[in-house]
């Protein structure tokens, strides 16, 4: 609203932001030397009732300070808006899939999925929050080698007897895999079973297939509460990606796929890429042919989508281009909307995790790990975990610190939620001795402006940047730095028994539990 205005009062777009430090105002307005008076003279002479003061900053800096009437007002409207505080309109009836975490069956849910649903299912209730209609999509590998390495460790170690939990067959897939690259003749075992699964002509392997399925998909569930996950599509490569190779098939004589040594590849080279196969010898459609059928299928189940988010690691991010490059040659519209969102490697101070060596470091034992230094309390690990993994650059790597992680100093998910808890207890306190607080007759004639009240209006700002750049980090920086001020402004501020501190309280709680909504981390009301 303010950047429109100032505008429209310029004549034209202009570069508004906020300024680091708040003695230099609530915005800065960057402008041209060649007109920075006649804007800086255009905006003093026709200023909004909300601006108390402008000053002009040689050569191109026009400070802008609001007014107390303004924060006043902002209060108001968070206190009325309550839960809906901070929502917008950017891509109102948009609609959206993101697809996330896509776990393997036959291998277990391990750090890299965590890192996937925390990003992905906070980029879905950020597109909510801006107003599109988000459906969360999530696929899964329950075809290919990797389960054929999977059963054949299986049935080699004696584990196929008595399978129970993802772990059997996690210890079952490090075993395959290992002779798989280790071993000609199990590499041609576990190939040839491959087949089967594929062809369902084993009954024996059929039923071990099916058992680790369930087991796997059961355990993938139950995490999925855990992190506050519902999915509105499940896809398979056993059902959407086998639907890849008769397209693959059909664009062979169109030239977009050629036949080389047995299998079908994508030449890349010829668009500055590199060449992928995507039908092997045997027949079979690998990873990427399945992903074709799988971009297709979802523009089938929601035919009005205008957008698929594509969130997975950095490691398949050369790979997603040959991918989207394909799929603009065959399917231009399913390309042009479609958007892949790599993100970085979360690490510990051990290095990388392999589930291939059978070293692979699971989600459920990183948040037994936390949950161990946070007296116990699953959803405080959780948020601990998540906050690690939001609070920078989507595309960067975390190497994650388990006593940063749960530090009350500031800087973590444990910090935010802390402070939510201290506003909460503050009201609650104020409730219980007969102090009234809410709405009330702003008086700004007599009070100071805090500090506080200059963020707290910033809050639908930040969730409609957040999700124009895909970068949930401003809202983690946001939020800490709202805390802190927070924390501030209650170690010197006598609260209870003045009504408008009452509210900045109030309105504090309000945007700091919207925030960490969004972030899928809970606000509890006491700690």
């Amino acid at each position: 609203m303010i950047a429109a205005e100032i505008e429209k009062i310029i004549g034209r777009e202009i570069n508004l932001v906020h300024p680091k430090d708040l003695r230099n105002g609530d915005y800065t307005l960057i402008v041209d030397e060649k007109t920075a008076e006649e804007d800086f003279q255009k905006l003093e002479k026709n200023k909004p009732a909300y601006i108390s003061k402008i000053e002009f900053i040689k050569p191109r800096f026009i400070n802008i300070y609001l007014s107390k009437e303004f924060f006043g007002e902002s209060l108001r409207e968070i206190i009325e808006k309550r839960d809906s505080f901070g929502k917008g309109e950017h891509v109102k009836g948009f609609k959206i899939m993101v697809e996330y975490t896509d776990p393997n069956p036959f291998k277990e849910f391990h750090i890299g999925h965590l890192m996937s649903n925390a990003i992905g299912e906070t980029i879905a209730r950020i597109f909510e929050w801006n107003g599109a209609v988000v459906k969360r999509a999530n696929w899964e590998g329950d075809v290919g080698i990797h389960v054929a390495k999977a059963l054949w460790g299986a049935k080699k170690s004696g584990i196929s007897t008595n399978p129970t939990t993802t772990s059997d067959f996690g210890k079952a897939y490090a075993i395959g895999a290992k002779a798989y690259e280790e071993d000609s003749n199990a590499k041609i075992e576990i190939t040839e079973l491959n087949k089967k699964i594929y062809e369902k002509s084993d009954p024996e392997i059929n039923l071990l297939y099916e058992l680790g399925r369930r087991i796997s998909l059961d355990s993938f569930e139950t995490m999925y509460e855990k992190l506050g996950t519902k999915f509105n599509y499940y896809f398979f490569e056993s059902k959407e990606g086998v639907m890849g190779k008769p397209i693959v098939e059909a664009h062979i004589e169109d030239g977009v796929f050629e036949k080389s040594d047995g299998a079908i590849v994508f030449k890349g080279e010829k668009y500055g890429l590199h060449t992928r196969v995507f039908i092997n010898s045997q027949g079979l459609p690998t990873y990427e042919a399945k992903e074709l059928g799988l971009n297709k299928e979802k523009f089938e189940v929601e035919p009005d989508l205008g957008l698929s988010v594509i969130v997975t690691g950095n490691e398949i991010k050369e790979y997603f281009k040959v991918l989207l490059k394909v799929m603009s040659l065959i399917f231009p519209n399913i390309a042009e909307k479609t958007k892949h969102l790599p993100h970085g490697m979360l690490r510990l101070s051990s290095g990388k995790m392999s589930s291939r060596t059978g070293d692979v470091i699971t989600a459920e034992a990183l948040i037994e790990e936390v949950k161990s230094r946070t007296k116990g309390d699953e959803q405080v690990a959780i948020a601990a975990i998540k906050y690690m993994i939001l609070r920078q650059a989507i595309g960067n790597d975390i190497v994650f610190d388990f006593e940063k992680s749960v530090s009350t100093e500031g800087d973590s998910g444990v910090y935010l939620q802390y402070a939510h808890a201290r506003a909460n207890s503050i009201l609650e306190k104020a409730k219980n001795t007969g102090k009234t607080y809410g709405i009330i007759g702003l008086s700004y004639v007599s009070r100071n402006t805090h500090e506080i009240e200059r963020l707290l209006y910033r809050f639908p700002e930040i969730i409609e940047r957040a999700g124009k750049e895909y970068a949930p980090n401003y809202i983690t920086t946001y939020l800490t730095e709202l805390a802190s001020s927070f924390n501030n402004f209650y170690a010197q501020e006598q609260i209870i028994g003045n009504e408008y501190r009452m509210m900045i309280t109030q309105a504090f709680k309000i945007v700091m539990k919207n925030g960490l909504t969004i972030l899928g981390i809970p606000a509890p009301e006491r700690m």
